[in-house]
């Protein structure tokens, strides 16, 4: 399982001319399933996305996370992130299949809203995403299991 984070003072995902997500400060997250992706990632890195501490504190630092400071998500679908570009033109056979990777996101929502307040792209759709990166800070979370 992938997660590209990004954190972000606004953003919203666009489906057919009508907004499906958008939050004002908090994080875009782009979530992409390999394969072999079960609920056992989705819950570690659910946990692992909300207390990540990448928000500054009153002295600058990144020390707070995104529900320390009371902040979003916004979760997109992103199955590219499992492209193998060993070719010129991208292959996907390392992502999870159409249906499972539904299944799969809609519990990763799920387990992030224990959390807090999140928003969604749609799954399989033709999305437009909009943002503007705080800082800019991304960052590459990832989980396997054996």
């Amino acid at each position: 399982m992938k997660l590209i984070v990004q954190r972000v003072t606004r953003a919203s995902v666009e489906v057919d001319g009508e907004i499906t997500g958008k939050i004002d400060n908090g994080l875009m997250v782009l979530v992409g399933f390999g394969q072999n992706d079960t609920s056992k990632e989705a819950d570690y890195l659910a946990k692992k996305l909300v207390k990540l501490r990448i928000f500054q504190d009153e002295n600058g630092r990144m020390n707070k996370s995104v529900i320390d400071m009371g902040y979003r998500l916004l979760l997109v679908p992103q199955f590219t992130l499992y492209a193998s570009t060993k070719k010129n033109r991208p292959s996907f056979h390392k992502a999870l299949s159409p249906d499972k990777a539904t299944e799969l996101f809609d519990y990763f929502t799920d387990q992030c809203g224990q959390y807090i307040d999140v928003e969604t792209g749609v799954f399989g759709a033709y999305m437009k995403v909009d943002l503007l990166n705080d800082g800019p800070v991304t960052i590459l979370l990832e989980k396997e299991f054996e």
